[in-house]
């Protein structure tokens, strides 16, 4: 990928990719490339055995980036997350021993399942590319993302995750069961071997470089930022909500609508690009009031209603 113009190509040659080690999922994996694209991470919360890690890896694949998988355990500790300082008899020195957040695609399978204290530990790699160990800084490989992935049924020797650190992930995505064509498509597929040992790679890190940067000459319309800003801020005006979102879901809104549309093969953000990417970057980032929850409100149905009731640029009043 040299010019601008083939960024939309490249972003469809990621996507088509991916899509086939995952079925069906198109939506969901435009939503993921955007995210990498938007320089954030995803949250993926599904069931077990929808393809969660696999959706991580095949990213990993099409874009010949390194690849970590961490098994987040409660006895994991954060030092075996960043790495750790080992003294070195022979030279006299110690030497740092990197740890596996410093690939550039990690999986943090089960985050939900390590303490707070180990959660943590991800938190300066997510927000400033670096991880900091015995005062020594070491910055990270762009791109650089995290794929944090839980199960939303199984509470039982779990640490959910504080608003704090939610609040770092840009979109939160489930990939839901394969309707009936799709899993028999993917038995087939999966007949003899399975699709990520023969997944080359269509892109390179540089590609992906130069997609952040294709991203940030998206144009936005002032129109679409003052609706990107009035969903968000009506979540803190809404009745079940006790706690809306921050400013952070407003740039980070701001961001993967202008990744999206890139991945759409468009220069320009509309809408709809809002609307599409509302669940997922909002939905993670509101609490709901103890008297929604007594009545099992979902912050989906929220969002949905704000959907309906914020104004949309261009639309008949």
């Amino acid at each position: 990928m040299q010019q601008t113009d083939s960024a939309p190509a490249a972003a469809r040659a990621i996507v088509d990719n991916v899509s086939r080690v995952i079925v069906g999922k198109t939506p969901v994996i435009e939503q993921t490339l955007a995210a990498l694209i938007a320089q954030g991470h995803i949250l993926v919360e599904d069931v077990p055995g929808v393809g969660k890690t696999m959706l991580a890896k095949s990213l990993a694949a099409s874009l010949g980036c390194q690849f970590k998988r961490i098994q987040f355990t409660p006895d994991l500790l954060p030092s075996d997350i960043t790495g750790i300082s080992i003294y070195n008899q022979r030279t006299g020195q110690f030497e740092f021993r990197p740890g596996p957040v410093m690939a550039q695609v990690v999986l943090a399978d089960e985050i939900n399942r390590a303490t707070p204290k180990t959660q943590s530990a991800l938190l300066e790699a997510m927000e400033e590319l670096q991880v900091s160990v015995d005062g020594a800084t070491h910055h990270l490989e762009p791109p650089f993302i995290v794929l944090a992935t839980q199960n939303p049924i199984e509470y039982e020797g779990t640490f959910p995750l504080p608003e704090a650190q939610l609040d770092r992930f840009l979109v939160r995505v489930s990939l839901g069961y394969p309707d009936f064509a799709e899993e028999l498509a993917v038995i087939e597929r999966q007949e003899q071997t399975h699709p990520i040992d023969a997944l080359d790679a269509v892109a390179s890190p540089a590609d992906v470089v130069r997609l952040q940067r294709a991203a940030q000459e998206v144009y936005v319309d002032g129109l679409v930022r003052e609706y990107i800003v009035g969903l968000t801020e009506a979540t803190r005006s809404h009745q079940d909500v006790a706690l809306g979102a921050s400013p952070r879901a407003s740039l980070g809104m701001f961001r993967m609508a202008r990744a999206y549309a890139l991945v759409q093969n468009r220069d320009y953000v509309i809408p709809d690009d809002v609307q599409a990417l509302a669940h997922g970057v909002m939905g993670h980032r509101i609490i709901l009031s103890p008297a929604a929850r007594m009545r099992r409100l979902q912050p989906r149905e929220v969002i949905d209603r704000l959907l309906e009731t914020v104004p949309i640029p261009g639309a008949a009043r």
